[in-house]
């Protein structure tokens, strides 16, 4: 872990090692710091600011710009291994998603996996997710944490012009829903309802940073 100063009010903790470290195993790490981090500071007003391997961790506008306080903080944080949050009333919310499971690249996940189609579901549904970070569009969340044997999933060798809203899709450790038509190339297992990205909600984004995922299975394979 690196702490960098970040403006006269905020750190930068860098969580991946400069030798190419997995990026969804970095992010986990982003998940598991900033639960520890929240854990230990209930009462402190900082505003933590998870990306795909590092946390902004700032002071809020007004507050004593006391950054040898903030460093040695920010270094006494201890998280545990990734993995869901502990129960409680702190708890991230958690988020079920409708998904029918008949994408366009479920077969090829299977064989990438070993498993069949209905195993390749079972294994996307079973295991809680976790959102690491926001990015790529408006209200797409990259979520970490699911069943370990999907983590090998790459992405297409050939990435689509075009994937249509709505797509639940894996790669790289990651897995995510697309909020609106764009490219891309995720493995597509499936589609849900269930939006987004809605400007007339609020927030907006469905899927925050620390939100807690769970997929579940409304028909398609099996």
């Amino acid at each position: 872990m690196r702490v960098l100063p970040y403006g006269d009010r905020a750190v930068l903790v860098e969580l991946a090692d400069p030798d190419g470290t997995d990026q969804a195993v970095a992010s986990a790490r982003v998940v598991a710091w900033v639960d520890a981090a929240a854990a230990a500071w209930p009462d402190v007003p900082v505003e933590l600011v998870p990306a795909a391997t590092t946390v902004l961790v700032a002071l809020p506008p007004g507050a004593p710009q006391d950054l040898t306080w903030l460093r040695a903080a920010v270094a006494g944080v201890r998280p545990g291994p990734p993995g869901p949050p502990a129960r409680g009333d702190s708890a991230p919310r958690t988020v079920e998603v409708p998904v029918t499971y008949d994408g366009a690249d479920l077969a090829a996940v299977a064989q990438l996996t070993g498993l069949d189609e209905a195993g390749v579901v079972a294994a996307h549904t079973g295991t809680p997710w976790r959102v690491a970070f926001g990015g790529f569009a408006p209200g797409f969340a990259y979520l970490v944490g699911g069943d370990p044997r999907l983590g090998a999933v790459p992405r297409r060798t050939e990435p689509r012009t075009r994937v249509p809203a709505g797509s639940v899709a894996l790669a790289g450790g990651f897995s995510g829903v697309y909020p609106r038509a764009s490219p891309g190339g995720w493995q597509l297992l499936g589609r849900t309802e269930l939006a987004m990205w809605d400007l007339d909600r609020d927030p907006a984004a469905l899927l925050a940073a620390g939100v807690t995922v769970r997929f579940v299975d409304v028909g398609g394979a099996g």
